[in-house]
């Protein structure tokens, strides 16, 4: 199925109001991470090892909504963490569909399906239920045995109450690609809208630091994917077809972080959703006050290996619309998976990376703190 006409139009004509109002930079989709607790520890996740006083935190519903409606984007992907164990998930999400917005969901599943009634089937929602491959490479990868299983339960329930659901897959330098094809032949079966892929972010605070995709094995990986689904036809993704086609090294992009701006319990995560350098207290000093040239493949060591959608979709977004004959050309044929690469990005004058995650963490713990000892009753 892939992403459908409906909602491919409603961004277009949202892309095309932006354009014709002179704006250069605009998101498409807002990143919201109302919590970073989760019910599993995956090996390359780089969001679950904050203190438990700041992974106890919730972003309530009004900030939720507030940070829809002050962003702006056609696009809400709730995020965390696992956003099921947010009591006020299911308004949130009903917000935002009211608001006009398509909704997604990511969700391990382990909670989805005793929470499948609190929520109603919409075009304008769905759930993206996490999958990093068949049974042994996601049992793998989220450090859990059964937990495929569960998910695939929980997949096939949310399909029979009628809701739109897509899985959301990431790979590591351990994929196959002969199992990886077999993988997205047999979920495509199951009649779901359609696929996200990325290659897996080198996040610096993740248990398993060895299985991280560089630039060269991504577009090796991709290609040896895609040659097995006639260039990535066979499979219904729900991601732009330049995206999958700069997965395969066949495109150059800088990254567009801007696209996809987060929002936190920390507050707007500068520069993106996956590297937190910093933190604006509202959208608009995000997006005006950021140095972006700072950041990106190129300009900064962290960024170097990253070709993750969140950064790059937006990239392929932008070529769409300039160049739409590109698009159509890939969509016609698939995307080539031998011949020369494109030329990538230079590396040799990016600056160096800075650790300051653990100067966010004490900021935030010095809040919390702060508010707590504020909401204690005053001493007699």
């Amino acid at each position: 199925m892939g992403i459908s006409l409906f909602q491919m139009a409603k961004i277009g004509g949202y892309v095309v109001r932006q354009r014709l109002s002179g704006r250069k930079r605009f998101p498409l989709v807002l990143m919201l991470e109302p919590l970073f607790r989760c019910n599993l520890a995956c090996a390359g996740c780089g969001k679950i090892d904050y203190p438990d006083p700041i992974l106890n935190q919730r972003l309530p519903l009004e900030d939720c909504l507030g940070a829809i409606d002050e962003c702006g984007a056609p696009v809400v992907v709730i995020a965390g963490g696992e956003p099921l164990l947010h009591k006020e998930l299911p308004q949130i999400v009903e917000g935002a569909v009211a608001r006009g917005k398509f909704v997604t969901v990511c969700t391990n599943a382990l909670l989805l399906e005793k929470n499948l009634g609190k929520y109603k089937p919409s075009r304008y929602f769905n759930w993206s239920i996490h999958l990093d491959g068949d049974r042994e490479m996601h049992d793998a990868s989220v450090c859990q045995a059964g937990v495929y299983d569960r998910a695939m339960k929980a997949l096939t329930a949310a399909k029979a109450r009628g809701f739109r659901v897509t899985i959301n897959c990431t790979l590591f330098n351990s994929a196959e690609p002969a199992r990886v094809a077999a993988f997205f032949d047999e979920v495509s079966k199951l009649g779901i809208e359609g696929i996200t892929v990325s290659p897996g972010y080198a996040y610096e605070r993740a248990p398993d630091q060895q299985h991280f995709l560089n630039r060269e094995k991504t577009k090796t990986l991709f290609r040896d994917i895609f040659s097995r689904g006639k260039g990535g036809k066979a499979w219904p993704f729900f991601q732009s077809t330049l995206f999958l086609d700069f997965l395969a090294g066949n495109r150059s992009y800088h990254c567009t972080p801007w696209g996809n701006p987060a929002r936190t319990v920390f507050g707007w995560q500068r520069p993106c959703y996956l590297l937190g350098e910093g933190y604006a207290k509202t959208f608009k000093e995000l997006m005006e006050e950021t140095d972006w040239d700072r950041y990106g493949v190129g300009n900064y060591e962290k960024c170097a290996d990253c070709m993750v959608h969140c950064g790059f979709e937006p990239s392929a977004v932008e070529e769409a619309f300039a160049r739409p004959l590109e698009m159509l050309k890939v969509s016609l044929f698939g995307v080539r998976s031998s011949g020369p690469m494109a030329p990538d990005i230079p590396l040799d004058g990016q600056r160096p990376a800075e650790f300051v995650f653990s100067r966010h963490v004490e900021h935030k713990l010095a809040e919390i703190r702060q508010a707590e000892s504020e909401s204690l009753p005053a001493a007699e």
